[in-house]
């Protein structure tokens, strides 16, 4: 995964939150950069035909950005329950935040065969708590 697809994850995320386009101010805290980052990657994103940008309203993810932002989001929880789940790290949460850029697509695989992902992933995902769902139902909360 990348930074690109990070962003694309989160104008996803927050797309489902605010049932709207994602603000860029939004994405910057929930990024922890600067707005003037957020607004140079959703420049290069609307470039790449992933993001359509509209000034004072916010980004939203194209068709291909979203499926995109799905693999992103996959990649993500796949990381989350492999930490909570095999090796029982408990800040798995930000663990996963720092592993997530550099995991690629060869070991979030590898990764998946051994977490033995739930079938409705990414689709568990829950945007309010920022966490798979499915961690949170059976009983492992997430702390930040």
């Amino acid at each position: 995964m990348n930074t690109a697809d990070q962003y694309l994850k989160t104008i996803f995320l927050v797309e489902q939150l605010e049932d709207g386009p994602a603000a860029t101010g939004e994405l910057a805290d929930r990024l922890g950069v600067s707005p003037a980052s957020v607004n140079e990657m959703v420049g290069k994103l609307e470039d790449r035909g992933l993001v359509t940008h509209e000034k004072y309203k916010g980004a939203s993810v194209t068709d291909d950005g979203e499926a995109r932002a799905r693999e992103a989001l996959q990649t993500y929880c796949i990381l989350e329950r492999f930490l909570a789940n095999v090796l029982d790290v408990d800040d798995f949460r930000a663990e996963a935040r720092q592993l997530e850029p550099v995991i690629d697509e060869t070991v979030a695989d590898r990764l998946d065969m051994i977490i033995d992902r739930e079938p409705q992933c990414p689709e568990c995902f829950d945007a309010d708590a920022d966490a798979c769902g499915l961690l949170v139902e059976e009983g492992i909360e997430a702390d930040d």
